[in-house]
């Protein structure tokens, strides 16, 4: 985890405005690395669920031009992802600062699960 906060500064945190807006625009892909059990109670409308304890970052889809940007719950994990894909060769620098609570604080939606 040292290495993770040594390297924090890799990885451009982005707002919830910011992640809503290349949403809503088609510019960004939105990747939550939360566990299943915790994107089964509420989710992020329309993100590619890839969990961090199998996260495989060649297993994301073709983001097609667009920004990809992590996410999970408060943007711990977010970040590891991140620093994970570049490890791995791939151009991943943005998550979302703060994860599903910021998003939520800042008033945007979410899915419950059924």
């Amino acid at each position: 985890m040292a290495d993770e906060t040594s390297r924090a500064h890799e990885v451009e945190n982005l707002t919830p405005q910011q992640v809503a807006e290349g949403l809503r625009a088609g510019r960004m892909l939105l990747v939550d690395v939360r566990e299943l059990d915790e994107t089964a109670a509420e989710s992020y409308p329309d993100a590619v669920v890839m969990p961090l304890s199998c996260f495989d970052p060649a297993a994301i889809p073709d983001p097609q031009g667009r920004q990809v940007v992590f996410a999970c719950r408060s943007g711990r994990r977010s970040v590891t992802a991140s620093l994970a894909a570049q490890d791995r060769g791939f151009p991943y620098k943005s998550h979302l600062a703060g994860g599903i609570i910021a998003w939520k604080q800042a008033g945007f939606p979410t899915k419950s699960g059924s």
